[in-house]
């Protein structure tokens, strides 16, 4: 069979890497990759490090609104769909790539295979929730990283083949894991030891976009006196400047440039907690069992909520400093599976 894989985020590339080492095995696979984040990391070493597949198709979309990126990405898709004439489209978690793949495939009568299928923030004010329903509504095969992902499409009436193969990042991050504590300097390069600091990153648009939230955010940093580290994200950067905010001030603060995958696996292995408002370094900090303080109101990941592995506090100056400070000891459980979410993908669709 012939699949083509929609891809338009560094991330997206790192969980379909273990899917389509086993696709490839059996079937041919063409990567389509819109563009979406432009990244300067994304050059031939990333895919040779991670042993990632190389896009067969780079569309160079760019930045731009969400209506006109999404409608350049539908009309580059649907032209190499018509010539590829693939028997299935896979596209992977809530971006505007994600969607712009599934419609244009839908629409072409292109069956949908949606890996992390079923994943529901509950907040349609951010764009990857609309993302993520639209998608898991005109797909046919949904793969789903949990139990209660599971729940979300049954409770939604989904009409469409719903299984549940653990997540494809678990398998990334086992992959990698190991990887990284052997080819990564990035401790030594920086001169951090091992378990002396807490790891931050801060880049989702809802704190970003908000002066009070982020003043609120660095209001906490600068009550933590521990070592902190912080991979700063350009645009967060850029934000802090706009609002005339001040990191200075903020007292054992190290800031980095952002680093790589395997740098960043390295780093949050190695973390005494890890500070984040992303969804995918949440689960990251789960699987290398390291506690973490989500800086958002809900997250699509509740099971990491259990037993304080994941405190959610949203961007209360207080609540950030208290969550930091508590002691848990949380018990780490299967919830994503056993590391073979994309062996299991593999077979279903065979």
């Amino acid at each position: 069979m012939k699949f083509i894989t929609i891809l338009g985020a560094r991330p997206q590339f790192i969980k379909a890497a273990p899917v389509s080492r086993e696709l490839r095995k059996r079937h041919t696979e063409l990567i389509v990759h819109t563009g979406q984040h432009y990244d300067k990391n994304m050059s031939d070493i990333f895919f040779e490090e991670l042993n990632i597949p190389k896009p067969d198709y780079n569309l160079e979309i760019g930045s731009s609104s969400h209506g006109k990126q999404t409608g350049r990405m539908l009309e580059k898709v649907e032209d190499i769909l018509l010539t590829e004439t693939p028997d299935y489209v896979l596209v992977y978690g809530d971006t505007n790539s994600t969607l712009a793949g599934a419609l244009a495939a839908c629409k072409l009568h292109i069956p949908v295979v949606h890996v992390e299928a079923g994943l529901r923030s509950f907040n349609k004010k951010m764009p990857e929730e609309i993302n993520r329903i639209m998608t898991d509504h005109v797909s046919e095969y949904l793969f789903c990283p949990t139990k209660t992902a599971v729940k979300n499409l049954e409770n939604e009436n989904v009409d469409a083949k719903i299984i549940n193969v653990g997540d494809v990042m678990y398998d990334a991050v086992e992959y990698n894991r190991q990887l990284a504590e052997t080819q990564s300097r990035i401790l030594e390069n920086q001169q951090i030891k091992p378990g002396s600091y807490h790891l931050i990153t801060v880049h989702r648009a809802e704190n970003t976009d908000d002066p009070i939230k982020l003043s609120n955010i660095l209001d906490a940093f600068a009550q933590i006196e521990e070592m902190k580290v912080w991979p700063l994200h350009p645009r967060t950067k850029n934000k802090i400047s706009e609002y005339g905010l001040d990191l200075s001030s903020i007292p054992n603060l190290k800031i980095i440039e952002p680093v790589g995958y395997l740098d960043m696996l390295k780093m949050e292995s190695n973390a005494k907690k890890i500070l984040t408002d992303s969804g995918g370094v949440q689960k990251e900090a789960y699987f290398v069992q390291v506690p973490c303080v989500t800086m958002r109101e809900q997250t699509e990941w509740v099971e990491t909520l259990e037993d304080d592995a994941n405190i959610l506090v949203g961007t209360n100056t207080d609540e950030i400093v208290q969550a930091v400070i508590k002691e848990v000891e949380p018990s780490y459980k299967p919830y994503f599976g056993s590391a073979d979410a994309a062996e299991k993908i593999v077979e279903q669709l065979t």
